[in-house]
């Protein structure tokens, strides 16, 4: 059985992807978030904590056996050797986890919710790219009223992220987040008729 008509959902953080998600869902979308499957590839008795704690030691434990996340963030984040092991055993089991919900899904179209998709590769498997945006100064005072964080912190943040240009170089389509939710809700119902006639179309050329 094949994949279904897949649309990755990116945006730099702070730009509004988690409500875009909830609007597509509230259409009856199924939403995979790549976050999600991070989580739990990682989770206690899941084979890829196994090979981390394996490659980093039992150092990145919590006290319930649960990945330590900032303890593992602090020493990949110093070390892109570390970095790569890492993802040598992580990227494996979310791929495989990803293609499995995939083909479970029973929407018309499914949201594959991927932030760090310009960080991490750009395009992969997908029939769309919807990128969620915004301007970066509107972007960095979501961040800071969000996480708390100064201005120098979200500047931070923010640059080490892939830049606005990167970003809507991958995007099939751009949502512009800046302003209130009815033109938001609006512009997620126009995609969602674009999607259900592209997903049909190609449900129908496999026949």
């Amino acid at each position: 059985m094949g994949l279904p008509y897949t649309v990755i959902l990116t945006g730099g953080i702070a730009s509004g992807k988690t409500t875009v998600s909830r609007l597509f869902a509230a259409l009856g979308i199924v939403i995979i978030d790549s976050d999600e499957l991070a989580r739990e590839v990682v989770a206690p008795g899941e084979p890829a904590l196994a090979a981390i704690v394996k490659r980093f030691g039992s150092g990145i434990l919590d006290s319930d056996g649960a990945l330590d996340r900032p303890r593992l963030r602090a020493i990949v984040f110093a070390d892109s050797n570390a970095r790569a092991d890492l993802e040598r055993i992580t990227h494996p089991a979310i791929r495989q986890l990803m293609r499995t919900r995939l083909t479970a899904a029973e929407s018309p179209y499914t949201i594959l919710a991927i932030p760090l998709l310009a960080e991490t590769g750009g395009r992969r498997e997908a029939d769309r790219v919807l990128v969620v945006d915004c301007p970066e100064e509107l972007q960095l005072r979501r961040l800071m009223a969000r996480d708390g964080s100064s201005e120098p912190q979200a500047r931070a943040i923010l640059a080490a992220q892939a830049s606005r240009e990167q970003r809507l170089a991958l995007a099939d389509d751009v949502i512009v987040n800046d302003g209130e939710l009815a033109p938001l809700r609006d512009a997620v119902a126009e995609l969602h008729a674009r999607y259900l006639q592209l997903a049909s179309a190609k449900r129908d050329a496999s026949i």
